[in-house]
């Protein structure tokens, strides 16, 4: 068993508290490698953000447990190296089953999500409860989820969306005991969220998604006041990512996000931890391409990935500080 706080990690249950009161939602970046947690930790440094590091279960298989537990603790020392002690946070995005979270608990994280949204209400409900009782224990913090978003992520993928329900909310976080709840108002996995037919097309012939349900969420917040609310999918795929990517071979499509202000709108709530993935995906990958086209004789990683980490971390403060308005909270 490896301790979290041997880690020099925190859960988030002080830092969800700060982010309600103080109207802001916390970065949760996932990250699979070295370039990527580098570009995190430099973003929020920089920023004087909190952050929560997401490791989902499909990164977990790809980086190696053991070596993410070592990350982690690289990262918490790679902030003090860089002049501040941000608070940092290990976290299992989506985990589906009791045994994961509890794998992922004995190795050292300090907070997991148990997505029981695709089950029967009454098994979501036992499901986790089950991952609470055990991770208390230990004083590491369980994410739940009620509602089901659509695309793909990972391992996890729906076709079809369905908006969390306000009537069950109560409920479930008074049967559960769940520290936070990840609902579906609008938000969709992946780079493609929408489909062209349901959005609408801006003077400058972008796609515009249908707006979030913020009526549902007032109606939630209503519910468990003051609860701690997380969004899943919130990327916004910034075009111009887009454009550099299909400008040097690739073939992104109708790709379209959440717009930032609706995210910043959603911040200032109940809303506390706000999850981005391929927005970090894509500007790495932008960044890999114009590289790979402009110098084509060059083959050293460092020389691609470089530029890449430099990309990520410019598009990370820019998060931090404009839409998600942790930069500061870290003080």
């Amino acid at each position: 068993m490896v301790s979290y706080k041997d880690l020099g990690l925190v859960n988030t249950r002080d830092m969800f508290a700060k982010a309600i009161e103080g109207g802001y939602a916390i970065p949760a970046f996932n990250f699979n490698n070295m370039e990527q947690m580098q570009a995190i930790i430099q973003a929020c440094v920089e920023t004087s953000s909190p952050v929560i590091l997401q490791v989902s279960s499909g990164a977990r298989k790809y980086a190696n447990q053991t070596i993410l537990r070592y990350m982690a603790q690289g990262a918490v020392e790679y902030a003090k190296e860089l002049g501040k002690n941000i608070p940092i946070v290990l976290h299992l995005d989506h985990g589906d089953s009791f045994e994961l979270c509890k794998s992922c608990i004995e190795m050292g994280f300090s907070s997991v999500m148990i997505d029981g949204s695709s089950l029967p209400y009454d098994e979501n409900v036992a499901l986790t409860k089950k991952v609470v009782d055990f991770a208390h224990q230990y004083d590491v913090t369980v994410e739940g989820e009620l509602g089901v978003l659509a695309g793909v992520e990972d391992e996890v993928s729906s076709e079809v969306s369905h908006y969390t329900s306000p009537d069950e909310v109560e409920d479930f976080v008074k049967k559960t005991g769940v520290d936070s709840l990840a609902i579906s108002i609008g938000t969709s996995h992946g780079a493609n969220k929408f489909k062209p037919e349901q959005c609408t097309r801006n003077a400058d012939g972008i796609l515009v998604p249908p707006p979030l349900r913020f009526d549902i969420l007032k109606e939630i917040e209503k519910r468990i006041p003051g609860f701690p609310i997380v969004l899943h999918g919130s990327s916004s795929v910034p075009q111009d990512m887009v454009a550099i990517i299909n400008k040097y071979g690739g073939a992104l499509k109708d790709a379209v996000g959440i717009p930032e202000e609706q995210l910043r709108e959603a911040a200032k709530s109940a809303v506390c931890k706000i999850n981005i993935d391929s927005d970090g995906r894509l500007a790495m990958t932008a960044a890999v391409r114009e590289t790979f086209a402009t110098k084509p004789a060059e083959f050293d990683p460092r020389k691609y990935l470089g530029p890449a980490r430099e990309w990520l971390k410019n598009l990370y403060m820019h998060k931090c500080k404009e839409v998600l308005g942790s930069a500061g909270k870290a003080e």
